[in-house]
């Protein structure tokens, strides 16, 4: 376990990349993202942040609150559905419209829900969309910009390395089989099933880019059991059994500022570099190599251990296919017209 105090020291230390760190946060009005967004802006000089997410108006309230944590910062608000793959192309030529590079880049846009598939007007799963294919297609379009703000030659006197990562916030513990001939869940959807692949299909993918891009760190974080207001718009009785629920939960619960503190830690200490950075101070990466680039991390900010089914996947190949497969989605819906198509 990484205490609290560690992880406080480390952000601090947030102020030594120099001013204006670009950041976008998906999913950032509320919940995790928007505590992640909040120790940003408390930790960073000259910030330009990015927020993602449906409500314009629970936006104003939080930039407000940013813009007094940090009045130097610079928070624009872009409001989109991001559970559609379109929508997100959108909301990410709105950011390279703006910025030549993005140094972090927070993926925890969810939906909590106990309906079967759902599917979008693009023929996804809505919570599948939400917590794999959205979010890897916000990672695929800001690509060159996370790899952009990695290679700047502006970087900060005495710093290792320029900051370029990529954090994803779901459950880095439970990686499970996969339903190879139906990754997309059109046959065989549960909720299981559902969030089993989000989970297996996040790590895999991060592997393959840290393989693929070496100066961008990629980090699948776990935050524990956070009481958030995932449930907000979810109908009176759900909300009092899940009320109920994080009652009996408190001792065992994160608390909120502590998780965005943690996620932060997460995305920006330099255990956590890039595969091309040798470092002997790096962490065990997701495949139990030290500073492959690509890290699972728990909920007490420490690393974990390579996982089995991963180690099994990664050697026949399946990795590979998992991406592939998320590419054919994107090409399928998008065209593949995204906001910076990649080579």
């Amino acid at each position: 376990m990484v205490s609290l105090e560690t992880v406080q020291k480390s952000n601090s230390a947030l102020k030594g990349y120099g001013p204006n760190l670009v950041a976008v946060f998906v999913g950032g009005t509320s919940g995790i993202g928007e505590s992640t967004a909040r120790a940003f802006v408390s930790s960073a000089v000259s910030p330009r942040v990015y927020l993602v997410g449906r409500s314009e108006t629970r936006a104003s309230k939080i930039i407000e609150d940013l813009r007094a944590l940090n009045p130097d910062g610079h928070i624009s608000f872009i409001k989109g559905d991001v559970s559609r793959l379109q929508e997100v192309d959108q909301a990410c030529k709105t950011i390279q419209a703006k910025e030549e590079k993005v140094n972090l880049l927070v993926l925890s846009a969810g939906v909590l829900t106990v309906k079967g598939r759902d599917e979008t007007d693009e023929g996804l799963d809505k919570k599948l969309s939400l917590h794999y294919y959205s979010r890897m297609r916000f990672l695929y379009n800001l690509l060159p910009q996370l790899t952009k703000a990695a290679n700047a030659e502006d970087a900060a006197p005495g710093k290792q390395r320029n900051l370029s990562t990529v954090l994803s916030v779901l459950d880095a513990r439970g990686n499970s089989s996969l339903i190879l001939n139906d990754l997309s869940l059109k046959d065989n959807y549960t909720l299981r099933n559902c969030a089993n692949h989000a989970i297996t299909m996040t790590s895999l993918s991060m592997e393959e880019l840290a393989a693929a891009y070496p100066s961008t760190s990629f980090v699948h974080a776990y935050p524990g059991i956070v009481k958030t207001s995932l449930v907000r718009d979810r109908g009176f009785l759900m909300k009092t059994a899940m009320n109920a629920m994080m009652v009996l939960l408190t001792p065992f619960t994160v608390p909120l500022e502590e998780c965005g503190q943690r996620h932060l830690y997460a995305a920006t200490n330099p255990s956590f570099s890039p595969r091309g950075l040798d470092g002997g101070d790096a962490a065990i990466g997701s495949d139990g190599v030290r500073g492959s680039g690509a890290y699972l991390v728990g909920s007490d900010s420490a690393t974990l251990p390579d996982q089995k089914v991963l180690q099994g996947y990664r050697e026949d190949g399946t990795r590979g296919v998992v991406w592939k497969h998320t590419l054919d989605i994107f090409k399928s819906i998008c065209g593949d017209q995204g906001s910076d198509t990649q080579a």
